[in-house]
């Protein structure tokens, strides 16, 4: 089957694989797979990942044509950085 990893270091800056993986393969495999987490430096046990924007636990089993994503924490609360762009739009 084939799946996707994709993962975004910065805003507009995607890192992103396609892999061919057996059938049965789970969400953690694929990304031990991808060398994302190596390459960029990250603990996969420390980042949330999921599969077409919804997180899903590590041992999730992907269908062919998925996209993996592994998701950065966040720098700003999402309320606030509203706030700051309402603040500065005056």
């Amino acid at each position: 089957m084939r799946v996707e990893v994709v993962y975004c270091a910065a805003p507009h800056a995607t890192d992103r694989v396609e892999l061919e993986l057996a059938a049965g393969t789970t969400l953690v495999e694929a990304l031990r797979a991808s060398g994302l987490a190596e390459r960029h430096g990250l603990a996969l046990g420390a980042l949330d990942a999921g599969i077409w924007g919804r997180v899903q636990p590590p041992r999730t089993v992907l269908r062919d044509g998925d996209r993996v994503e592994l998701y950065r924490p966040l720098t700003v609360d999402p309320k606030e950085a509203r706030r700051q762009r309402y603040r500065g739009a005056r």
